[in-house]
């Protein structure tokens, strides 16, 4: 029986193999390298194969075909964004270890009040918040057992109105999976999207964004979005009428009691988180002290996870963090990185984005803002049925030639594409944390369509708008 993946496996083999066949008397190696893309690109669409793996083709193919050297190939799997990557995954890895993530969760939710929309609120910002710094997944995962136990008392409370009841708990599993979609839009390092482009401006343009200029477009953008998703979720899409859910503080503070008291352990995370987060906010200032000039964000990572790594948990000596808990770091990801920009670097020196530059040129193409609103809408839609990581892989190249083409910075139209690619808000296979929720059987595929499809459609609007007005300020380019 034929599958997506059986499909796709004999696709990329047939279309890379036709597009070798096409340069093959010429000997080209666009052609070459164009038929390498074709067929990561099919099989990272498709998953024929584990994308991780795929990642790794060019360090066989672009030496075999001449391409690019293995030296030159390899070492775009060590890039710096690479290791910003990591040290950040640390630092989230230790935060659940010692179940600082909870505590701080809990605090919100504890401080937004027991009444219905309160609760509702409080479970999407703190989703939200720790959806910054943490994977989506993880956040979701924790957040939804405590989500779910409230969302069962009120359902067995005898004052609640059934539709009240069903909507409530729809808003509570969206607000979950939507918070921790949208929390990671606001840094640099809260989804490997926003880390593709990083690497991909950095590499080919020579350009640095850093951790503040990120910051200062994504808070604004990412709470607006969260917090219309709130009002649209409880105000049109899904309202109830419950008012005070009685018992729901108890269950947060029977939450915080199994947490026990403010640990040494949490407390000297906590420490170095906001070490960290200080010194990437504050880094520029920083570069300006002598010695430290090439102080970069991804060696502020580097040296919050050293931290972890040095600094004992307990008086028994045992580190905060030991080389077993890495077990746990998402590996895949970093080659996914590493393919992305080594297949990018292969096709620069193929000279096909320069043939597919020139091409947009002749295209005539002059509304820059409609062609922002087009292609962030296609980001948008195409995240739904594939990873977002490799979609930012695939499509940020190609949205940076198009500005070229058009005479505009490249931010212009990648940054809001790579926005785009982190909001998946319709399916429950669109993204892990839409999946998680749909699995508390507390919501319809019908459901989430619906608030999804509306999502969609204000995403692309305040997107372009935030984009239109604040990113040519805060990264101090000509719109």
């Amino acid at each position: 029986m034929f599958t997506v993946k059986k499909i796709g496996l004999l696709l990329g083999i047939i279309t890379a193999s036709s597009i070798f066949y096409l340069g093959a008397k010429e000997n080209s190696i666009a052609y070459k390298s164009l038929a390498v893309a074709s067929l990561m690109i099919i099989w990272w669409v498709t998953e024929a194969l584990p994308i991780f793996l795929t990642s790794l083709l060019p360090i066989i193919l672009f030496p075999l075909l001449g391409i690019n050297e293995i030296k030159e190939t390899a070492s775009h799997y060590a890039n710096p964004v690479i290791y910003l990557f990591m040290g950040g995954f640390m630092i989230a890895i230790a935060m659940e270890k010692w179940n600082l993530h909870k505590r701080i969760a809990l605090s919100i939710i504890r401080y937004t009040g027991t009444n219905a929309n309160s609760i509702i609120f409080g479970f999407m910002l703190s989703t939200y918040f720790l959806s910054m710094w943490l994977s989506n997944t993880a956040t979701a995962v924790m957040m939804l057992p405590i989500g779910v136990s409230i969302v069962n008392l009120c359902i067995n409370e005898s004052n609640c109105n059934t539709k009240s009841a069903r909507n409530f708990a729809i808003c509570m599993m969206l607000g979950i999976a939507y918070g921790a979609n949208i929390g990671g839009i606001a840094t640099l390092i809260g989804t490997p999207p926003n880390l593709v482009l990083l690497a991909y401006i950095r590499e080919m343009y020579n350009y640095e964004i850093s951790f503040t200029d990120w910051l200062i477009f994504g808070i604004p953008l990412s709470f607006a979005l969260l917090y219309l998703t709130y009002l649209l979720s409880i105000k049109i899409m899904f309202p109830n009428t419950l008012g005070i859910i009685s018992g729901s503080s108890d269950i947060i503070e029977n939450e915080m009691k199994k947490l026990g008291v403010f640990s040494v352990q949490e407390k000297r995370v906590l420490s170095i988180f906001i070490f960290t987060a200080l010194l990437w906010i504050l880094r520029e200032q920083i570069n300006k002290i002598e010695f430290l000039e090439s102080l970069n964000d991804s060696m502020i990572a580097l040296i919050g996870a050293f931290l972890l790594f040095m600094i004992p948990a307990d008086k028994e000596k045992k580190m905060l963090l030991i080389w077993e808990d890495m077990s746990r770091l998402p590996w895949g990801i970093l080659l996914l990185f590493g393919g992305g920009l080594s297949l990018a670097s292969g096709m620069e020196k193929a000279g096909v984005l320069d043939h597919i530059g020139t091409w947009v040129t002749h295209l005539n193409l002059s509304h820059a803002f409609l062609m922002m609103i087009l292609l962030t809408g296609i980001a948008l839609f195409l995240t739904e049925v594939m990873s977002n990581v490799a979609l930012a892989t695939v499509f940020i190249p190609v949205v940076c030639i198009i500005a070229e083409g058009m005479g505009k910075n490249v931010l212009y139209l990648s940054v809001p594409v790579t926005i785009a690619s982190s909001c998946a808000f319709m399916l429950p296979m669109s993204t892990p944390p839409n999946a998680i929720v749909f699995g508390s059987g507390h919501l319809k595929i019908a459901d989430m369509a619906k608030a999804g499809l509306v999502l969609n459609i204000l995403s692309i609007i305040l997107i372009t708008l935030v984009a239109y007005f604040i990113l040519p300020i805060d990264f101090s380019f000509e719109p």
